[in-house]
């Protein structure tokens, strides 16, 4: 062609637009690939172990699951942003195949179960861009680097709310969306709560309701709210008080594992 000859009259090598397109586009077939697996039922030789009646036995615990480990060939960073990455893993499947896992790492969070005296549970309204709409949650808010979450719950629940907890007791730990982030979510249950002047961060504006912890259980139950974190951290404090005997309150007795 007439612009290669003239590319090689200048000493360079001419650019070979086929070749480029050919090797771009087996590049993004063998990328789809790994990401096809999910739904892609052309190479699937394999079954789900059979349904056996146990008791609980927690992940990694069980001889077996050594067999379902995904073992990685390598990483890489693909995006940084100001709160979250994604990682793009490289990895080999229990049967050998090779796939893809793109991976958000996140540095962790704590949300916070405030209730008063009176049995009031305290929300926070707050806009969320992602969902385009307000929504009811319990206070909550990432981990900063190398910060104790109960030292974050502390400081998330007066930051968002004004309040300020006498006692701070662990629930339980959730996994927001394990399938492809890492984030663990650390959830508290805090009373003695005494109310001063909150301090939100210069992009937060928040408005804070006081809510029968009955009634917020119920629009738990009847799928009207929608928050991971809150559904689990009503359910847990609902769980807690109806384990309690009748004479001890939640306010003050509950202490759960304080600190963890």
């Amino acid at each position: 062609m007439a612009e290669d000859k003239e590319l090689n009259e200048t000493g360079e090598s001419p650019v070979d637009l086929d070749g480029a397109r050919r090797t771009a586009a087996a590049s993004m077939r063998d990328a789809a690939s790994g990401f096809t697996y999910d739904g892609d039922r052309s190479s699937q030789g394999h079954q789900s172990g059979e349904p056996r009646t146990r008791g609980l036995v927690l992940g990694d615990d069980d001889p077996r699951d050594a067999a379902l480990a995904e073992h990685v060939r390598g990483e890489e960073r693909v995006w940084t942003g100001r709160i979250f990455s994604v990682d793009r893993l490289a990895v080999t499947l229990p049967d050998g195949r090779d796939a893809i896992r793109d991976v958000v790492r996140h540095p962790g969070a704590v949300g916070v179960v405030a209730l008063t005296d009176d049995g009031k549970i305290c929300l926070v309204r707050q806009y969320r861009t992602a969902l385009a709409r307000v929504t009811v949650e319990i206070p909550a808010g990432k981990l900063d680097p190398g910060e104790d979450p109960l030292d974050c719950a502390h400081r998330e629940l007066a930051e968002e709310t004004g309040m300020r907890a006498e006692r701070m007791a662990y629930l339980t730990t959730i996994a927001s969306s394990d399938g492809f982030c890492d984030e663990v979510i650390h959830l508290y249950m805090a009373t003695g709560l005494t109310f001063a002047a909150s301090s939100p961060d210069a992009d937060e504006f928040i408005n804070v309701d006081l809510v029968d912890l009955p009634e917020l259980i119920d629009a738990v139950l009847d799928g009207r709210i929608e928050d991971a974190k809150t559904v689990v951290g009503a359910l847990a404090c609902d769980a807690v008080a109806h384990r309690l005997t009748p004479d001890q309150g939640m306010s003050a007795d509950y202490d759960g594992r304080e600190g963890e």
